[in-house]
């Protein structure tokens, strides 16, 4: 084979030649991101594809094919089974081809192109009152495309099946380039021109299928989740010859689907769910039989560390609703009468009882608990991946499926296999379809551990096999399972599946190494390099990796819920680009070549990693919604103090990361300051610090206004806590630091305050790590003096740097011991107020903006819940970052991604508002204030302070509009 290296220009040139404007990236900055999926393994491509047509498809197919380099497809990158990874030219459909192109309510069909994602589709169907069956737990980020590839399945897989049960034609381009279509009775060429190519590739494939009836029959189709090799028996005659179907689980290594047409399914008219308790998953197993007669869309089984492990990373309240017991059930039913619905479950409950095996059970009525219930198992293979306990897991044995009812023996067994081999599970899944996800403690970076891992993984195929399964249930065999596959099948078997690849794709370019001449299943691991490559002393101290910085970027494992484009908070810039190296994951992945020396060689010094962090906006939302706990603000901070360590940092560094020194000598001084800024002086100032002139430069607050609000909360009782006035209150607001020490007293919480100290935030952000360990320094030693009051902090941003920032920087007893103590003023006012506690009558309606660090570090205490328990009717919350983010948003190269970030959530909601009827808008967040009056201050909006709102000696506007 021609070396891809020596083929690479040409390609280049060839693709340039016949796709004009396609784009083809070649860099570390790509390839290194899209070495990696989901799964244990790193494959780095020569060159990423991103096409816009199948024609760009069809051009790319062609010149690999001369240049003789492989192909692999890819979707969300989303793969546990190494599918998605490949050497050679990787086709991104993701990011351009993710048009829905039809749908049709009335034949209720959807055709689209192979880049949709699940949910996007989902949302268009739903105004039809249709739905596409399977529903992946990566429903968010998941695309058709990479659904076809895997035949995936989903959580209601149970009443829906498999993807391919769903696919009435697939739009394919072969490996020579040709395009064709697969429906339900054969293969049809796209252009006249191509019609003997593609007759002769339908009858080489007949021939293949009468060759071979009789394995065919016997050895495919046993179970309802046997989705290792090929799904060849859709070829039988007694199936019509489905190609369509045949084609859905090969994993991209027969043909490229640049579109499919699906089949959609009508949305229940009524639903309810059960959680049912056991003492282990066995038990729960048991059950799943009896289960299955009650006709239920989704049986989803779970054991106890998947949910201590959310709970201790999203807070005691995450999960709410689950019965007592080690593992859970979630049983779904429903029908067209919810009365009805709700009687089948009551009495399918008592006959669960009735059993024996349950410790709990209950109908879940509250659609909240049920959201936080799935989310908990939608999130499965992201917290199974590090634990509370900081313990690592793994994919590789993940997918096995028996029939449900050899399931609990399956279990059984299976238990007792990873006990032999010191190994640590964590089980969850389909138990309704028989299908087992597992994440295993296997040590994939020793040539010991690799070495015991190939012995586990052969033994659990027998046993799988010994239970009449298969080796993959959704997944695919991939890389993980392909070696495996000769334990399931026979020669004659495998001979079939060669001989089917080989009639589509003779020349072996299409994704090698997976299903048919499979790769060794301990190749390419991604831990095989040591972790060591790159000398990691950092500042921070990232307590919770046990290999510090390096441990800490391996947490991002490739589930890729950074990719989502609604719910929760991250990834906002990757909302905002659609770019993989904008992700929470890309950017991940880009820090772990950099610390093992892989496609990026140059250390802290990258730029092709200071180019991934450049757009992340340090929300630090990662560290809340991605399951493993990636927080990519802190390794932006740590990155930047690496990278410009003796070094001239960028302007903004200097003019924005020094704020709080500068606007303390600036207090002195703030009204000619004030009108030096708004004149043309304060433009060329803005310009030469780095800082855009498409925004206001907040006007500065005097000392003199700090001390008089401060005043004004004297109480003459007993301080209770002390308020914090942090550098942004201070400088620009202070009339909230008055306002909240007003609160506090009101709620019971009487304070004083200390208003001479600095969390060393901005130093943080902007990567002046030395500076900030120094200002953190002097304010810890100032606050542990044996006090041991409460701090509130009115500055969500700073409150955060105090609770989390400062102990992983200064790692010392005393910086814990601060941290303790820290409380913002929704958590205060939730935690600590007094229980008579009423605050002046509030409005009805709130537009509420929640502050990025508060919802991401103080986890259940946040303002929507507090405002809702004070009796706000209607809290109308901006779900995602309004787009400033501190320095961010101030910085003039990042002005554009600001306001497009803006534009996803925050901006609509400041559009409709009624100005005709009074609307109060709440936002905590110094930034997030200043970018709604940036928005929205033209038309008199201004955010309140939650202080301002709850203030006991605040006027209460009556005149509309005037509130916001």
């Amino acid at each position: 084979m021609t070396d891809t290296a020596t083929a690479l220009e040409p390609l280049v040139a060839r693709l340039t030649e016949t796709a004009p404007g396609l784009r083809v990236e070649t860099g570390p900055g790509s390839t290194g991101l899209y070495a990696y999926d989901a799964s244990n393994y790193r494959v780095p491509p020569r060159a990423v594809v991103f096409p816009r047509s199948a024609d760009d498809v069809v051009a790319v197919l062609r010149a690999c094919r001369e240049a003789h380099v492989p192909i692999t497809a890819r979707g969300g990158g989303t793969s546990m089974a190494g599918n998605a990874v490949g050497p050679g030219v990787v086709l991104d459909f993701s990011r351009y081809m993710n048009r829905i192109l039809d749908i049709d309510p009335v034949a209720r069909t959807a055709r689209v192109e192979a880049g949709v994602v699940l949910d996007a589709l989902q949302s268009a169907t739903a105004l039809h009152g249709l739905t596409f069956g399977p529903d992946p737990s990566s429903h968010s980020r998941c695309t058709l495309g990479g659904m076809i590839g895997n035949d995936a399945c989903g959580n209601r897989s149970v009443r829906h099946g498999r993807t391919s049960g769903h696919i009435e034609a697939l739009e394919i381009v072969t490996a020579d380039g040709v395009r064709a279509v697969a429906d339900r009775t054969g293969l049809h060429p796209v252009d006249a021109a191509d019609a003997e190519r593609v007759a002769r590739l339908e009858a080489d494939v007949r021939a293949l299928i009468g060759d071979n009836l009789a394995p065919i029959r016997t050895e495919l189709g046993r179970i309802p989740r046997q989705v290792s090799g090929y799904q060849l028996h859709r070829l039988l005659p007694e199936h019509g010859f489905d190609m369509a179907r045949a084609l859905v689980g090969t994993e991209g290594s027969c043909a490229v689907v640049t579109a499919a047409t699906v089949r959609l399914v009508a949305t229940a008219q009524a639903s309810t769910l059960l959680t049912l308790g056991y003492d282990d998953v066995v038990d729960a197993a048991e059950d799943v039989p009896e289960i299955l007669r009650w006709n239920p869309t989704a049986v989803e089984g779970m054991d106890e560390a998947i949910v201590a492990t959310m709970r201790a990373r999203r807070g005691p309240d995450s999960v709410t609703g689950l019965p007592e017991g080690r593992a859970w059930l979630y049983v779904e039913l429903d029908g067209d009468d919810q009365a009805a619905v709700d009687a089948r479950a009551a009495d399918l409950l008592d006959v669960l009882k009735a059993h024996g095996r349950l410790t709990g059970g209950r109908v879940v009525d509250s659609p909240a608990e049920r959201r936080s219930l799935w989310r908990v198992r939608e999130d499965g293979a992201g917290l199974a991946a590090r634990l509370v306990d900081g313990g690592e897991s793994w994919p590789g044995w993940e997918d096995a499926a028996v029939a449900p009812e050899n399931l609990a023996a399956y279990l059984r067994d299976f238990r007792k296999l990873l006990a032999s081999h010191g190994l640590t599970g964590v089980l969850y899944g389909h138990f309704g379809a028989g299908c087992v996800h597992v994440r295993i403690d296997f040590d994939l970076a020793t040539d010991t551990g690799r070495a015991a891992t190939r012995r586990f993984l052969s033994e659990a195929a027998a046993l799988v096999v010994e239970h009449g399964g298969s080796l993959s249930g959704e997944h695919g065999d991939g890389r993980a399972r392909g070696e495996l596959l000769e334990v399931m099948y026979s020669h004659t078997m495998i001979r079939t599946f060669a001989a089917f690849k080989e009639i589509f794709d003779p020349e072996g370019l299409l994704n090698p190494g997976v299903i048919v001449a499979p790769a060794r299943l301990d190749a390419d691991l991604a831990l095989h390099t040591p972790s060591e490559v790159l000398p990691v002393e950092t500042l921070f101290s990232f307590p919770h990796d046990e290999d510090g910085f390096a441990g800490a970027v391996r947490r991002c494992v490739g589930v890729g819920r950074c990719r989502s484009d609604s719910g929760g908070v991250m990834c906002p810039s990757y909302r905002a680009t659609g770019e993989e190296n904008d992700s929470t994951r890309g950017r991940a992945r880009l820090l772990q070549e950099m610390v093992r020396g892989g496609t990026v060689q140059d250390g802290w010094r990258s730029e092709e990693v200071h180019d991934a962090l450049d757009l992340c906006l340090s929300c630090k939302a990662c560290s809340s919604d991605c399951p493993v706990g990636v927080d990519m603000a802190t390794y932006k901070a740590e990155f930047l103090h690496q990278h410009y360590k003796g070094r001239i940092r960028p302007r903004s560094h200097y003019s924005l990361g020094w704020l709080p020194l500068t606007s303390r000598l600036v207090g002195h001084m703030a009204r000619p300051v004030n009108a030096l800024l708004r004149g043309p002086l304060g433009k060329l100032l803005a310009r030469l610090g780095g800082v855009t002139t498409e925004r206001r430069i907040p006007a500065f607050a005097s000392r003199r206004a700090l001390r008089r609000t401060l005043r004004g909360v004297k109480t003459g009782e007993p301080a209770k806590t002390l308020l914090f006035v942090d550098s942004f209150t201070r400088a620009f607001r202070p009339e909230v630091a008055g306002a909240a020490g007003r609160v506090l007293a009101d709620a019971g919480l009487a304070c004083t305050t200390e208003d001479d100290l600095c969390c060393g935030l901005t130093w943080v952000s902007t990567g002046q790590l030395s500076l900030a360990r120094r200002i953190m320094a002097r304010t810890v030693a100032r606050l542990d003096n044996g006090d041991d009051r409460p701090i509130v902090v009115a500055e969500p941003s700073c409150a955060a740097a105090l609770k989390r920032d400062v102990p992983e920087l200064l790692d010392t007893e005393a910086a814990r011991r601060v941290a303790a103590r820290v409380h913002t003023l929704t958590g205060a006012l939730t935690d600590l107020a007094a229980p008579d506690w009423r605050p002046p009558a509030l409005p009805d309606d709130v537009v509420l903006q929640t502050h990025c660090h508060e919802y991401a570090t103080f986890k259940s205490r946040h303002p929507r819940d507090l405002l809702t328990r004070l009796g706000v009717r209607n809290v109308d919350e901006a779900e995602g970052c309004c787009g400033l983010a501190g320095n961010f948003g101030f910085e003039e190269q990042h002005y554009d991604t600001s306001m497009a970030v803006a534009g996803l959530a925050l901006k609509p909601r400041l559009d409709g508002i009624d100005h005709e009827t009074p609307t109060v808008v709440v936002a905590d967040g110094f930034s997030c204030a200043t970018q709604i009056d940036h928005l929205a201050g033209d038309q008199g909006v201004r955010a309140l302070h939650l202080a301002e709102l709850l203030d006991p000696a605040a006027d209460r506007p009556d005149q509309p509009g005037e509130s916001s």
